[in-house]
This record gives C-alpha cells, structure tokens and sequence, in this order.
C-alpha cells in the first residue's frame, strides 16, 4: 500500500508559450532512492543507447546535440528538416510499454517492481490524490531516464533501422528527449519517414504535434535553389541557412527571440523588486546572469543576439535605478560607466561546431 511518502505533489512552472508546465515533486526519501536507480540503470543503458541521443546522459550536454545538428548539415547532403513535436510526450508514456521495454535489459525483479511503484504512486493536487494511468511526472529524478528507454525503444532503434532499408540518401538524426530533428537528403525520404513515424508513434500511444510538426527545405541546395528557406527552432537557437565570410553556406545560430524576450521580461520584474538594494548587490547579481546567458548564447554568429541581451537588460536596470529617487536622477552618462564595471562583455565563448564535434568524436561518428 502506498503512503504519502511515496506520493508526487504536483506543482507547475511557467512554459516559454505562456502555458504551464505540471511537474511532479517527490519525497525527499524517494528522491534518494530514484538517484541512486538511476546510477545503476545509467550503467545498464549507456551501452545500449545510440550515438544521437544527447538529453540527460551522461557527459552529454546540448550544444553537444548543437554541434552534431550543424556538422550533419554542413558535411552531409541535407536538404530537408524534419522539425518535429511529441504532444504531452512525458504525460503520455504507456506504463505497460514501458515496463515491457524494461524487462529486455533489467531481470533484477526487485528493480522492476520499484519502478512500477513510482510509475503507479499518483499526484497530489489541492490536496486531493489522483491516479496516473499513464506518463511519468517531470520533476522525478527518474523520469529522463525512463523517457530515453522509452524513445529508445520506440524512436531511436527505429530510425535507425529505416535509414538502412528504406532511406534512398543521406539521412541525419539528432535527439534531445523528447525534441528531435531529422535531416533528409531527398524530399521523398522526407515525406515518407513523417508517414511511418506518425504511424509508428500510434502504436505506442504517441502523437505528433499537427502544428508544431513540420517538413521543410532546408540546406546547402535549399539555399540555392529554393530563395529563402525557412528556418527551425531547437534547443534555444533558431537555425538559419546562412552564408559565411568566404561566402560558403553555413548553420546561423540566432537565440529563440521569444525566449530572449519571455527572459528580459522575468528580469525586468526582478529587477524592480531589487531596485533599492545596493548598486553592488545589484551588479553581482546581474553580472551573473549575462555571465549565464553568455556561457550558453554565445556561439560563433550569434553576437548580434547577445549584444542586444545585454544592451536591453542595461536599459532595464537603468530604469529600476532612476525610480529609487526624484532628486538625484541617474545620467545614461553614468549608466553606462556601471554597465561597463559590472556587466562582462560580450564575446563568442564556443568554438565553431564542427571543431568541437571533431575533438569529442575524433574523426569517428557518434552513431553506433
């Protein structure tokens, strides 16, 4: 029987769309038991994972899924994008899929009947419990793992099977849990792969997103031929077909300007709530933040992105400064001589994809 010990409370945080993320908070006891399962089952899986999984594993980050995307581009003949969705994918996972997926590597059945618990242990909301039937709440240390076997299972073994016997060019594939992208050299692999995948997932109790889904060209020959491509969205970076210096085709990577704006927003309301403690208390703070910001934005094409964070978030803190008095009103003079002592300047902080993607693989593709 279970206690509430062993129950989720469910919480939610805000989505970049504006909607709500539910997320599933465990006890302290079973967030302890749930890492120490994940040590054991990370031992277990990490041999069996194919080499374009990057999300939550193991000395896997995403501008490591970033750099493949933009090497497999570059270097392979790409010339369609598959950006796909998975609607409610962690609410939607089939416990009796789940654990049939499970027990091909797992045969310790004391392992197995604790991970049913914590699949089959309910949430908590407004004090009330209910059941979940299905999915595995976000939150729970658990949960990642359990996603990768499932896409493991149901996505990844898959494709690759299908770029071996039905693929006629150059197909890449790139997964970070539950977002994917898949690259086609021809528009009829392209076609028929987001037919087989949409009935793949049906099986499985899986759905693509209708308007989050989409098929387009995009590539060195999209770039030619087609005017301007259109572009996708993955992993905070809106992926452009863009020319370099030399004038050779290359990935643009340009920060979400949704996401750019939802973060200034958040900021700007901290920063009046901040704005009568200490210039220094506030400079430390901020100064972390574009620190932050830069240590994951700042990717070679994108310094116009992180120039303008950076320009805005100055203006923000400008005018939470110039509200504390009527009398003594901050100069822009010397705003900008506080941005420049506590604020970092922007500079490209990574290393171009396909150096970095050469250096962690060493010459040898990811894939297995």
């Amino acid at each position: 029987m279970l206690t509430e010990r062993s129950l989720l409370e469910r919480a939610f945080i805000p989505k970049a769309d504006g909607r709500q993320r539910p997320l599933g908070i465990a006890a302290l006891e079973d967030k302890i038991v749930q890492r120490a399962g994940v040590e054991v089952l990370n031992a277990i899986y990490e041999e069996d994972f194919l080499g374009f999984s990057y999300g939550f594993r193991p000395g896997r980050k995403p501008h490591d899924a970033l750099d493949a995307l933009a090497t497999g581009i570059t270097t392979k003949r790409v010339n369609w994008v598959l950006d796909a969705d998975i609607s409610d994918f962690f609410g939607q996972i089939d416990h009796s899929w789940l654990r049939k997926f499970l027990e091909h590597r797992i045969a310790d059945k004391r392992i197995l009947r604790l991970i049913d618990k914590w699949l089959a242990a309910g949430v908590i909301e407004n004090g009330k419990w209910s059941a979940t039937p299905l999915g595995s709440p976000q939150g729970a240390s658990v949960s990642p793992l359990l996603a990768n076997v499932y896409l493991h299972y149901v996505f990844d073994r898959w494709v690759r099977q299908w770029r071996v016997r039905q693929a006629h060019g150059d197909v890449i594939v790139v997964r970070f849990a539950d977002d994917f992208v898949v690259g086609f050299e021809y528009g009829n692999d392209a076609t028929q792969f987001l037919h087989d995948l949409r009935e793949r997932f049906l099986v499985f109790g899986l759905e693509l997103h209708p308007k989050k889904t989409r098929l387009i060209a995009f590539g060195r020959h999209a770039a030619r031929n087609l005017g301007k491509p259109e572009t996708f969205d993955f992993l905070g970076f809106t992926h452009i077909c863009a020319k370099g210096k030399n004038g050779g085709f290359w990935i643009g990577r340009i920060t979400i300007s949704k996401r750019m704006r939802a973060k200034l927003k958040s900021l700007n309301i901290e920063l009046k709530q901040r704005r009568h403690e200490p210039i220094d208390v506030q400079g430390q703070w901020l100064a972390s933040v574009v620190r932050g910001h830069l240590n994951y934005y700042a990717v070679p094409g994108n310094g116009d992105a992180i120039k303008a964070f950076r320009t805005q978030l100055t203006r923000h803190w400008f005018k939470a400064l110039r509200r504390r008095s009527q009398k003594n009103r901050l100069s822009w003079v010397r705003m900008g001589r506080l941005a420049t002592h506590w604020l970092p300047p922007t500079h490209t902080v990574h290393p171009f994809p396909q150096v970095r993607f050469a250096a962690n693989t060493r010459g040898r593709s990811p894939v297995r």
